[in-house]
């Protein structure tokens, strides 16, 4: 059973940045796509950025579009989100989640048709001065 971890949350000011991590245990995020998505209480989670390696399909949320940018480091078998430029209204728990399939693209997720079958516990994200 694949386990996902996220880490590298924290405190940050506005015009800060960050990067989180995305990284598996029992097993390997090879041939996943990979979602991150954010969620603040009250709210309906959001889907943050998508990375599918085997057709190099991407997807950022109009929100975070020119200021994150999601990349996978296959040595590390670590999916990152590097978040510039953050702002009071990025602050939200973030989620990783992993899907085992390599022949969708990042729309088939967003517009619903598919969901991902792991998801990680998440890691908290504040922006505040």
């Amino acid at each position: 059973q694949l386990q996902i971890v996220e880490s590298g949350g924290g405190l940050v000011q506005p015009g800060g940045s960050l990067r989180l991590s995305c990284a598996a245990s029992g097993g390997s995020l090879h041939y996943h796509a990979i979602g991150w998505f954010r969620q603040v209480p009250g709210k309906e989670r959001e889907g943050v950025s998508c990375v599918i390696s085997s057709n190099g399909d991407t997807y950022y949320g109009n929100s975070v579009k020119g200021r994150f940018t999601i990349s996978r480091d296959n040595a590390k078998d670590t999916v990152y989100l590097q978040m510039n430029s953050l702002k009071p209204e990025d602050t939200a728990v973030y989620y990783c989640a992993a899907d085992p399939q390599t022949y969708y693209r990042c729309s088939d997720y967003v517009q619903g048709r598919y969901e991902y079958k792991y998801w990680g516990q998440g890691t908290q994200v504040t922006v505040s001065s």
